[in-house]
C-alpha cells in the first residue's frame, strides 16, 4: 500500500463540504445537463462547464449553510443516550 499523509483534523469543516459538494454537483449537472440535451456530442462539451459553475456555486454555499444545517438537524434529531 502506499501510505498517504492525511490533513489534520482541523482542516474537516472545509475538506468535508468541498468533497461533498463536488460529488453532488457532479450528479445533479450530469443529470440536468442531459435532460436538457439529451445523450449527445453537445453534452460532452456542454457538461464540464455546467459543473464547474454549479460547484462554484456549491461549494461557497455549504461553507455558508452548513453551520445552520447542523442546528436544525440537532433541533430534530434526538442524541444517542451517554455512555459512562
Amino acid at each position: 500500500m502506499i501510505a498517504v499523509r492525511k490533513l489534520p483534523a482541523r482542516c474537516a469543516p472545509v475538506v468535508m463540504p468541498l468533497v461533498l459538494s463536488v460529488f453532488m454537483t457532479f450528479v445533479v449537472s450530469v443529470i440536468s445537463t442531459l435532460r436538457s440535451l439529451g445523450p449527445t456530442p453537445a453534452f460532452l462539451s456542454t457538461w464540464p462547464g455546467a459543473w464547474a459553475l454549479s460547484w462554484l456555486v456549491a461549494f461557497p454555499t455549504l461553507l455558508a449553510v452548513l453551520p445552520l444545517v447542523r442546528r436544525i438537524v440537532s433541533a430534530v434529531v434526538a442524541q444517542p443516550p451517554q455512555i459512562r
